[in-house]
């Protein structure tokens, strides 16, 4: 018997799994949100050469041996380099995934968020910097609350995205659970201490909240609450003595300029040596002096304003704001709640911790740890940044249509 065939046009990919597979290849470039990528990139191409230019001040005893600078500063490179690179396969690989998948592991991703943020408390825990808030196995760091910031934001999307029939936003109960699931990670992380990251995972879920078509009375009491307790704080002395140094700094950095100031201070005149046009990649004064403490991580723009100038700096901002841009028009253009959601955690996130780091190196934010997205050193903070841009992408790939 004449097998019959289906007739095919030129130009069309075959049938069956390979004409699936040649739709992809073909369709995929086209739902990429190229201007955003290109951002991304750019950031974390620029973010690993500030940080070898920053990177000699990690050595003993200040770098005082130059080949020891050198050496350390190209490791550190190469180390923050390899990062970007898993932080990239990571990124395009959750860019594939549907964002229904997004929604069906949320809870497991949130669990596994509160579990690493529970064993930094146990012995697995390493203090850096003042903060136990480190896993360490073997010769491998990771930092779960970095991690937080993504599985905190795919669950509040969850719950705060799927009104109930007849609903459009989410309802009192809906709120009332969100906060919950926000406030173990939250009460975690303040263990810990890491106020930074606690105030991001805060300010994230407002965000996310008010843009969520939430009750307006929710919004007007957390925000009254935040003032209260804000209040309370400092009426009954509830800082640490480190956090009122910082703030008496902020208020005066000239006060102690030896002593609380000095990360303030000599960030100030970083920024203001480099001019116009800035000394010049690896010919910064203050930067290859290492006057200035964790350049390459909390205080990394201070080598942008320095060797890059205000041309620099201007640049950093500019392509900050397009990557915040791009994830708030994605998710503008989502007709589904949990995608629009995601979005708007992604981009809150990005911002606020943009704004504060660079108002810390300017002198009109206090000190704190959070590190510059795409630009400082981090391991687990890279990840976690690039993971949340893939997250995006694969929103946008299936809002164009893909399958």
């Amino acid at each position: 018997m004449t097998q019959l065939h289906a007739p095919t046009q030129p130009g069309l990919a075959p049938a069956g799994w390979r004409g699936a597979l040649c739709r992809v290849v073909a369709e995929r470039p086209r739902r990429v949100d190229w201007v955003l990528v290109g951002a991304v990139g750019l950031l974390s191409i620029l973010g690993t050469l500030l940080v070898w230019a920053a990177g000699g001040d990690t050595v003993p005893g200040r770098g005082t041996d130059p080949q020891e600078g050198d050496a350390a500063a190209l490791a550190l490179v190469q180390r923050h380099a390899t990062h970007v690179a898993v932080g990239a396969v990571l990124c395009f690989a959750l860019a594939a995934v549907d964002y229904r998948m997004q929604r069906a592991y949320a809870p497991v991703i949130y669990a596994a968020t509160l579990l690493g943020l529970a064993l930094v408390l146990t012995p697995l825990g390493a203090e850096i910097n003042g903060s136990r808030g480190w896993l360490v196995v073997g010769g491998v760091q990771a930092q779960p609350s970095e991690l937080a910031k993504v599985g905190v934001i795919l669950f509040v999307a969850m719950l705060l995205g799927e009104p109930r029939d007849g609903e459009t936003a989410p309802s009192n109960r809906d709120v009332l659970v969100s906060l919950v699931a926000v406030s173990v990670p939250l009460a975690l992380v303040v263990t810990q201490p890491d106020l930074g990251t606690a105030l991001v995972l805060a300010v994230t879920f407002l965000g996310m909240l008010a843009l969520s078509g939430a009750p307006l009375l929710w919004l007007v009491g957390m925000g009254l609450s935040c003032v209260t307790a804000a209040l309370a704080v400092w009426w009954f002395d509830l800082l640490q003595p480190y956090q009122l140094e910082r703030v008496a700094t902020l208020i005066d950095p000239t006060a102690d300029p030896a002593g609380s100031g000095y990360n303030a201070n000599q960030a100030l005149i970083a920024v203001g040596s480099g001019g116009v046009n800035g000394t010049g990649l690896f010919h910064g004064g203050q930067t290859s002096g290492h006057f200035v403490p964790e350049q390459h991580t909390d205080f990394v723009f201070t080598v942008v304003a320095e060797e890059l100038g205000f041309v620099g700096g201007a640049t950093v901002l500019l392509l900050l704001g397009v990557v915040v841009w791009r994830v708030l028009r994605i998710g503008a253009d989502c007709e589904q709640p949990f995608a629009r959601l995601v979005c708007v955690g992604v981009a809150v996130w990005l911002l606020f911790q943009s704004a504060v780091n660079i108002g810390m190196c300017l002198g009109v934010m206090p000190v704190t740890g959070l590190p510059l997205p795409f630009l400082s050193y981090g391991g687990t903070a890279t990840l976690a940044q690039l993971a949340a841009v893939g997250l995006v992408l694969g929103v946008h790939a299936r809002d164009r249509g893909f399958e």
